[in-house]
């Protein structure tokens, strides 16, 4: 299993990012072995339509969760068709590791 999370940096220790779509980085995670990959979100500075481009760049990945703050409704339908499981209301005052342990002790 994939997880990806919104992030501000290349790493563990980045800040998450609230907006789903406008996500800097996205790190995409295989959460029993912690080894991760940072991913630039090309989508981030299109004029429209970046969640539903976010959703498919984190698709080609494989990814089969997300953590963020905030999915829009575009994006949150194309992760839906995707299969993909949305775990939101994560803010960007905490690190993607933390964001990572809080997932998974819930």
């Amino acid at each position: 299993m994939k997880i990806a999370i919104t992030s501000r940096g290349e790493s563990l220790d980045s800040m998450v990012c609230e907006q789903f779509g406008r996500t800097p980085y996205f790190i995409i995670l295989d959460p029993v072995t912690m080894e991760y990959q940072a991913v630039v979100n090309t989508a981030e500075q299109l004029q429209s339509g970046a969640g539903p481009k976010a959703a498919e760049l984190i698709l080609s990945f494989g990814a089969e969760k997300v953590i963020t703050g905030h999915v829009g409704d575009k994006a949150e339908a194309a992760l839906k068709k995707g299969h993909v499981e949305i775990h939101d209301g994560y803010c960007n005052t905490m690190k993607v590791i933390e964001a990572i342990e809080k997932y998974k002790g819930s």
